[in-house]
């Protein structure tokens, strides 16, 4: 460690020691930062639900159910004796589709009974009228984490080997002879290979005001024969929306060459493959290693969780609102929440005033920028209410694991297509209190910050108040700028798809954009090569985040910038498995944490000033190469 310099690497100057103790669990892919947070709040929940459940007794019925789920899939002798029947006679409707006529007089059961389909329908607030809700429409998972991966023959052809070898021993337990599996097997790839083709991948989706396509139904319904939208559309709705949102268009301009009657029972197999497969979890301890092994294999993970942190992952994940307030009342309180609620306001106003100071904005532009700021609307630590869904959570405690989950996932997918017709609820949470995370949401405009996330090294009222600006801080401007990233940016106070800025000011932001782009595209790592353009509206976060806080510092007295970005390298400290770290550059739209904690300070003057960094030094970038945008 005394071979680095701050001014070299800020990351491993200040996280040396840390990364040399940390070690991975078997059972996950990464150790430290974000994760480590994480695993103490599930090992003290895990805690709280085994006291509670020892002691029946319960604070609500909420948790009542969640400890009584917990409890079930907790019960490796109860998941055995029930095995794989569950799932494959929920999968037996498949075997009476003998036509498509047949599947088209069933498309709104089979998706209720969660069998994978050819597309998906949702319920989503209209992007161009947040207020309301649509219909929209995407393509079918891929077998393999990401469309990208298909386009390298050698890798997806040992990915996709690897993935078989898994679901022939789950196709084995089923009853299926080595031919049968075969012959499944030869389908399944076959129509994955015919979806990967059109869907789009990671890096599209990032653009994800790029969903907004309307199509009249009409239109679309003719896209998509043989299947029969129309009636699927009436038997979900009680009526035929006269728009869709298509957000992979073209998969549905190719939806023909996907499905049809010469793939039908391709289709099939495929369906039954990939949905068994995905049912592994809720069945024996041996299908649920063995659905989870692919994944495992990606992420260099050595072993498969215990059953009770998978209990408690699938019980806390049903019942997250309620779990969550749980957590936040008892664990963070209001004290901490007031405090945590200025720091915000005063991040808010400072964001304010340095757009209005902003020289390169018109004041129309930034007129519209203030307002969206002063609409954001700030959801802190946890929800005052359980909503009213989880009032429909219940379950018959005699049923298998399988058939409990099952149940309660219908009952969520009808509440999210009930949805249409109603306004959307801007009181909605995006995450559970007890999640360490946080996010701002661009259709509704507004931040959510769980309790779980409120935590050293990203805040505590006993940090200095350095600290607490380089950690929560700059996460918190760091969701604020996601307002007025790439995507954010096109939307408007009320997250509405509406185009606020003048020609010439979108002219000048987009410069600003490729700029950020070129800052991060092809950084070369041990595992793979930095995607600037897939990556670019969490870096334009990250730097809003840091700029909006060295503001705040520069304008207060008794702070340390030695502390501030000694905060910010803490908060990414993490020791990652190589296949994950490469997993991820693939399908994440955050840069690796080393880049994250090195590159934003560079584009400040505070960080060279701090450090004294000069020309000569690793961690210098020439003026002309300097972004700051908010």
């Amino acid at each position: 460690m005394e071979n680095i310099r701050i001014q070299d690497d800020l990351y491993t100057y200040v996280n040396q020691a840390k990364l040399d103790e940390l070690v991975i669990p078997d059972d996950m892919p990464v150790a430290g930062g974000f994760a480590a947070l994480a695993q103490d709040v599930e090992k003290l929940m895990i805690g709280e639900f085994n006291d509670m459940c020892k002691a029946a007794a319960y604070p609500n019925e909420y948790l009542e159910r969640a400890c009584k789920l917990y409890m079930l899939a907790k019960d490796v002798k109860r998941k055995k004796k029930h095995g794989i029947k569950p799932a494959l006679k929920n999968l037996a409707v498949l075997k009476k589709l003998g036509t498509l006529r047949s599947f088209n007089l069933r498309t709104k059961e089979l998706m209720l009974q969660g069998i994978a389909m050819p597309m998906s329908i949702m319920v989503e607030p209209n992007m161009k009228d947040t207020t309301h809700h649509c219909v929209m429409i995407q393509g079918p998972s891929v077998i393999l984490p990401d469309a990208s991966y298909y386009k390298n023959e050698q890798q997806r052809d040992q990915l996709l080997g690897l993935w078989s070898n898994f679901a022939k021993q789950v196709l084995v337990i089923a009853g299926h002879s080595e031919e049968e599996c075969d012959a499944l097997l030869k389908d399944t790839l076959a129509f994955d290979a015919l979806v990967a083709k059109f869907v789009k991948s990671s890096e599209e989706w990032s653009e994800y005001v790029k969903m907004y396509n309307p199509m009249k139904t009409g239109r679309v319904a003719g896209m998509v024969k043989p299947m029969n939208l129309k009636k699927l559309l009436t038997d979900l709705f009680g009526f035929v929306p006269e728009e869709i949102i298509v957000a992979e268009p073209r998969f549905f301009k190719n939806f023909k060459e996907v499905f049809n009657a010469d793939t039908f029972e391709m289709y099939k197999n495929w369906a039954y493959v990939v949905t068994l497969m995905g049912s592994c979890s809720l069945l024996s301890e041996q299908l649920r290693d063995l659905g989870g092994a692919f994944r495992r294999a990606l992420s260099g993970i050595a072993a498969n969780s215990s059953a009770e942190k998978f209990a408690y992952q699938l019980a806390s994940g049903m019942y997250s609102e309620p779990v969550g307030l749980y957590y936040g009342e008892k664990y963070f309180g209001e004290e901490a929440k007031k405090d945590i609620t200025e720091i915000v306001q005063q991040i808010v106003a400072t964001y304010q005033k340095r757009i209005m100071s902003n020289d390169i904005l018109e004041q129309a532009t930034k007129e519209k920028a203030v307002l969206k700021l002063s609409k954001m609307g700030l959801k802190l630590a946890y929800p005052d209410r359980v909503e009213e869904i989880y009032n429909k959570l219940v379950f018959d405690e005699s049923k298998s694991l399988f058939d409990i989950v099952r149940s309660l996932s219908r009952v969520r997918m009808e509440e999210n297509l009930a949805k249409l017709g109603k306004e959307v609820d801007r009181t909605h949470w995006a995450m559970p209190g007890h999640m360490v995370n946080a996010c701002y949401d661009p259709f509704v405009n507004d931040i959510t910050f769980p309790a779980a996330i409120l935590q050293p090294p990203f805040y505590s009222i006993n940090q200095t108040r350095s600290e607490n600006l380089g950690g929560i801080g700059a996460v918190i401007g760091h969701e604020i700028s996601h307002a007025f990233d790439s995507n954010g940016a096109k939307c408007d106070e009320l997250g509405n798809l509406n185009n606020w800025w003048t020609k010439a000011d979108e002219r000048k932001f987009n410069k600003k954009v490729n700029a950020m782009i070129k800052q991060f595209d092809g950084i070369e790592l041990p595992w793979g090569v930095c995607n600037g353009k897939f990556t670019v509206s969490e870096n334009i976060a990250d730097n809003g985040g840091m700029a909006v806080t060295l503001d705040i510092m520069s304008n207060s007295e008794n702070v340390s910038f030695e502390e501030y970005f000694a905060n910010w390298a803490r908060v990414w400290c993490q020791k990652a498995k190589p296949e994950y770290q490469a997993l991820l550059l693939q399908v994440d739209v955050h840069g690796p944490s080393y880049l994250r904690a090195n590159m934003p300070p560079r584009n400040f003057p505070e960080w060279y000033a701090a450090f004294n960094v000069k020309k000569t030094d690793g961690m210098y970038l020439a003026p002309s190469k300097r972004v700051i945008i908010w």
